[in-house]
């Protein structure tokens, strides 16, 4: 069954701004929440709909890429195996959407867990950037680049629990390892970080000499990075699992790779097709003639130029342009842009075969010429009142 569009979902217009869209996923999340329409699978799954739709609009690089490419942003298949920004808009924790927006205050009450609690559990690692720029070669041929990224890794010496050795992780009592404490009022379970374990469900007597307790360090590490045929510039790589590391034993982020793809010296790209402007001579323009155009594999291509051929005309190279992504190795094709070159710092004897040339023209030998200059003179008669035998008309 195909998703509804966000925005619709929402009840927003496309240029809707934060302000409008977070009002809006207010008054819906309120509505459908599932401690006030409990046992209601269908109003649980209009939750989980608002809330999806919530988590791609609320965050200005997903709306950027949704309002691009639609639901395809998201799901399996994109560059990197995946989409550019995590696990799918699917994979939004909706319990912890909802608190952003309402606060600590609310919990997902018996639609979550049935009243037992929501356990935070160790934090996951925070995702990195890594800006890569390519040449239209590499694009088109794909490119494995080996990159440093600065980020935290688990500690080796406690296992990321942050416990020194020979100690342990005891759990809270407080909270008896839920990390949070709940109560109820009216339909609303109240629900708020433990204070005792500051909302992890345990803690940690005896920290880790090397990574005070924290269960990550700071590390450079070395990774392959593998960027395939066809990338555009501006898309976004994501590696997942190659973030930093979580907080005591909490998972990794991501790691999203940004390509710029650089400008070239022959080749303009949009999308898989590429335009490459070539100058013909006047004499080879006006004859016909053939020119070798370069492809961008690095080959080479005849071009048959017709007789009287005319600035401004595109001749087509099929299947000659960028290798389209995830398109099973078809291409886009090359259309190769003519402009017809005026001769400079003619000879004496070179300009007086040019103005023979003129003397001997006849009719039809500038079709443009002349259809364009009968066109100024009908103007020029209309402004001055005269018919096409040069008389004006009587009063």
């Amino acid at each position: 069954m195909s998703k509804r569009d966000y925005y619709e979902v929402l009840g927003v217009a496309k240029d809707a701004d934060a302000k409008a869209i977070k009002s809006a996923y207010r008054k819906l999340a309120m509505k459908y929440h599932p401690d006030q329409n409990p046992d209601d699978a269908e109003a649980e799954a209009k939750f989980k709909e608002v809330g999806e739709a919530y988590a791609i609009l609320s965050d200005a690089d997903k709306r950027a890429a949704y309002d691009r490419m639609g639901h395809a942003a998201f799901q399996q298949g994109g560059a990197g195996g995946g989409h550019p920004f995590g696990g799918g808009a699917g994979s939004a924790d909706f319990a912890d959407i909802f608190e952003q927006v309402f606060g600590d205050a609310f919990g997902m009450g018996g639609g979550r867990r049935g009243g037992g609690g929501r356990r935070s559990g160790p934090a996951r690692g925070s995702d990195l950037r890594y800006d890569m720029q390519i040449s239209l070669e590499e694009a088109y041929h794909g490119k494995d680049a080996n990159i440093r990224v600065p980020t935290t890794v688990t500690c080796e010496r406690c296992e990321g629990d942050g416990a020194e050795q020979g100690t342990g992780v005891t759990t809270c009592e407080t909270c008896g390892g839920a990390g949070r404490i709940r109560r109820t009022q009216g339909f609303f379970t109240m629900e708020q970080s433990c204070p005792t374990c500051g909302g992890r469900g345990s803690y940690v007597e005896t920290p880790c000499q090397e990574c005070d307790g924290a269960g990550r360090v700071r590390k450079t590490r070395d990774l392959r990075v593998q960027i395939p045929a066809g990338v555009e510039d501006g898309m976004r790589i994501r590696l997942a699992g190659e973030g930093e590391a979580g907080a005591r034993g909490g998972p990794k982020g991501d790691l999203y790779i940004f390509v710029s793809v650089g400008a070239h010296d022959l080749f303009e790209r949009d999308g898989p097709n590429l335009y490459c402007r070539a100058p013909v001579s006047m004499v080879t323009a006006a004859l016909g003639g053939e020119i070798d155009a370069p492809t961008i594999d690095g080959g080479k291509v005849k071009i048959r130029i017709p007789e009287g051929a005319q600035t401004g005309e595109r001749m087509r190279l099929r299947n000659k342009g960028m290798v389209k992504l995830n398109g099973g190795g078809a291409r886009g094709d090359m259309y190769v842009e003519l402009f017809v070159e005026t001769p400079r710092k003619m000879t004496e004897r070179q300009k007086e075969i040019l103005r023979e040339f003129c003397e001997i023209s006849g009719d039809g030998c500038n079709p443009e010429s002349d259809g364009f200059f009968n066109k100024v003179r009908r103007f020029w008669d209309d402004l001055n009142g005269e018919d096409e035998h040069g008389q004006r008309p009587e009063a």
